[in-house]
């Protein structure tokens, strides 16, 4: 298989995968399993997800479109992890089952914990993750990615998105360059989709 046949290949699996979810999105949102997110040290985060894959363990990477330069000097497009180290692993196991799958993959990696020096794994709840994962679909060209750093310092108000592609999504409306984005976060990492504030109702939190 030639190298255009390879990306076309790729990307049209991981694009099906991103409508898969929206195709899925009522049997999605009934599922109450938490995630995990772990960090890798060394190797890819491709390599990884195959491998609870062949565990039958689903995980999730978040990517997006990216130019790059083919061997013919040729600018092509493909898809690519957000970030290479780190993918989002669904517990559907136990925890001594996932630790003992981590340690026989053979690559370094680490569940984030819930804080620093904690013993305890820090566990997303499903509606956050499913709303996560909505707004990591590669379509959403507009996408911005941030660290989990970058996110916790963004200001803005928790609201629910009632009109449009996000509708039913929940999180913070921020304004970054006099636009309106809604901010998406997770233990490592944080999305902002741009976002018509008329469209969004505020949440409250105190209730």
């Amino acid at each position: 298989m030639n190298q255009d046949a390879q990306i076309a290949n790729a990307n049209n699996v991981d694009v099906q995968q991103s409508r898969n979810l929206i195709d899925t999105i009522d049997k999605e949102a009934k599922d109450t399993t938490p995630w995990f997110a772990i960090r890798l040290f060394g190797g890819r985060s491709s390599e990884v997800a195959d491998f609870f894959k062949e565990k039958e363990v689903e995980s999730f990477i978040p990517l997006r479109m990216v130019d790059f330069m083919d061997k013919n000097g040729k600018i092509r497009q493909a898809l690519r992890p957000v970030v290479r180290n780190l993918l989002f692993v669904k517990k559907t196991i136990t925890v001594r089952h996932l630790n003992e799958l981590m340690m026989e993959s053979g690559r370094q990696m680490m569940v984030i914990r819930k804080t620093k020096g904690s013993a305890e794994y820090y566990e997303i709840p499903a509606k956050q993750m499913l709303d996560f994962r909505m707004m990591c679909n590669p379509e959403y060209a507009q996408a911005l990615f941030l660290s989990g750093e970058e996110a916790q310092i963004k200001i803005g108000d928790p609201v629910l998105v009632s009109h449009g592609p996000l509708k039913g999504i929940t999180g913070r409306l921020v304004r970054q360059n006099k636009k309106y984005y809604l901010l998406k976060e997770v233990p490592g990492l944080g999305v902002m989709v741009k976002v018509s504030r008329w469209c969004c109702k505020p949440l409250n939190t105190h209730s």
